[in-house]
């Protein structure tokens, strides 16, 4: 059984409107945010195999906040520069190009990809938030077959998520 976490990156800030967008660092509130999230997912006894980060800072802090509350090693944290506004078809492809020995996959990137992706596997979701987290599971034992007829929904939660 395959398992993916779609993980947008949090709130990132517009203090600095002239910098790169790549380099973009988390607002407040996303540095705020992406701990907490990190704790609904242990809480939940979510942890994954490896985690896969796009390389814009905003990710990456993400990535190392959510890690740092899982207790997953901050420095076994992939980053793909391919990730960074990828689309909804480059996310799949980088999925379905897992090594099978994987079973669990935090993937953090961005939007209009990742929900478009999330659309695509089948789910009507207005706009995953910041922070926000769509994961889909798939009976199948290898990434190849991770497609929207294998897949369904297993988990879906925001910071401003009421339960």
């Amino acid at each position: 059984m395959k398992k993916v976490y779609l993980i947008r990156h949090a709130k990132s800030s517009w203090e600095e409107p002239w910098s790169n967008d790549h380099d973009r660092p988390l607002a407040p509130r996303g540095l705020r945010d992406a701990p907490k999230m990190g704790k609904r997912l242990k809480s939940e006894g979510i942890c994954p195999d490896k985690i896969i980060s796009s390389t814009a800072l905003r990710a990456e802090e993400t990535a190392n906040l959510i890690a740092e509350e899982i207790k997953f090693p901050v420095k076994k944290i992939e980053f793909e520069k391919g990730l960074y506004h990828a689309s909804a078809d480059t996310y799949l492809q980088f999925i379905q190009r897992q090594d099978d020995k994987t079973d669990c996959i935090f993937l953090i990137g961005h939007n209009p990809g990742m929900n478009d992706l999330i659309h695509y596997l089948g789910i009507e979701l207005d706009n995953l938030p910041t922070a926000g987290i769509c994961g889909f599971q798939s009976k199948e034992k290898s990434w190849k077959d991770f497609k929207p007829e294998n897949v369904k929904l297993i988990y879906l939660d925001y910071p401003k998520k009421k339960d």
